[in-house]
């Protein structure tokens, strides 16, 4: 019997375990040098290639399906990155051995799709700071259909919940759980949220970044629900991964005071919801509302994120 969205699960599951290859090659072999892009956010040569890759599997599958992704290969096409693209098409090659620029170049514009009824939204690499500075990072890969999050595939090549085994991949199904890998391939094993009587992992995680959100308030809405324990930092995605394990119980992203109009764009939490969700968990944005991935690139009917176990969501509610 052939599960819902198998094949969609499997290709995803096979493209971010390509691109997180890519990535990790691109950090053992050059100190990734940031190209600044308009919003000054860092990208480099692993964003490129990974987007690549994984537009590359989707349109080959589905050709269908948009990709609403990242990166854009407009800076790739000029004059001064010829170098750069040589080294994003190298990378690719390592994996498409028959890939050239111009084959590069077309699927990392594959992901300038739009959203639909039915899309694909993509970060290639959710947390470009934590990748240049050697600490956490997500490949990020979601299909959504009428509004509704229905695959997610979480790859996190530096993550580790257990001694000995760096490198996990999450992944959900709508209606068919969450589970744990280790991202070079393995047995998965069926993962949960914490319980409210496991104390040693109520705790919450949140941003490296201070400017990702409103810190002290975090930390007293947490103590408000009850957390007390120190927080837990990481960049991407890894956060909404950590509370699908019950490795944590409580992720907050509250808009900034310097930034109160800021809206969160779809593929910074796409796949990171359903894998909380599929583990038991909840996920709203600060009102309570369900995040909405139907209205474009951004979630703009929606402020803030609040990611929990379920039983602690409506006292970090109230409290906020």
């Amino acid at each position: 019997m052939i599960m819902p969205y198998e094949s969609e699960r499997n290709i995803a599951i096979q493209a971010v375990q390509a691109a997180a290859h890519l990535c990790e090659q691109v950090r053992r072999e050059i100190v990734p040098e940031a190209i600044e892009k308009k919003d000054k956010s860092p990208v480099t040569v692993a964003d490129f290639g990974a987007q690549a890759l994984i537009c590359r599997a989707l349109s080959t599958a589905f050709p269908q399906d948009p990709v609403v992704g990242e990166e854009d290969a407009a800076d790739l096409r000029t004059p001064e990155m010829t170098e750069r693209l040589a080294q994003v098409t190298q990378y690719v090659q390592a994996i498409v051995p028959d890939a050239t620029p111009d084959q590069v170049t077309g699927w990392i514009d594959h992901g300038n799709g739009q959203v639909g009824s039915r899309y694909w939204t993509l970060d290639p690499i959710d947390g470009t700071k934590g990748f240049l500075r050697g600490d956490q990072y997500a490949i990020a890969l979601a299909l959504i259909e009428n509004g509704e999050i229905k695959v997610g595939v979480l790859g996190c090549p530096a993550l580790s919940f257990t001694e000995g085994q760096t490198g996990l991949m999450g992944v959900a199904v709508r209606g068919a759980g969450a589970t744990l890998s280790p991202l070079a391939g393995g047995a998965p094993q069926s993962i949960k949220v914490v319980s409210a009587d496991q104390s040693d992992h109520l705790r919450f995680v949140e941003s490296v970044e201070s400017g990702h959100g409103d810190q002290s308030r975090q930390a007293a809405v947490a103590k408000a629900a009850g957390i007390t324990q120190d927080s837990l930092r990481m960049d991407s995605q890894a956060k909404y991964m950590a509370v699908a394990a019950g490795e944590a119980a409580l992720y907050l992203r509250l808009p900034s005071p310097k930034t109160p109009d800021y809206r969160e764009k779809i593929w910074d939490h796409a796949a990171g919801v359903i894998l909380v969700e599929e583990a038991g968990g909840r996920v709203t944005d600060i009102t309570g509302q369900a995040l909405d991935f139907s209205l474009g690139a951004k979630l703009v009917n929606n402020q803030g994120v609040v990611v929990s176990n379920g039983s602690i969501h409506d006292p970090v509610l109230a409290a906020l």
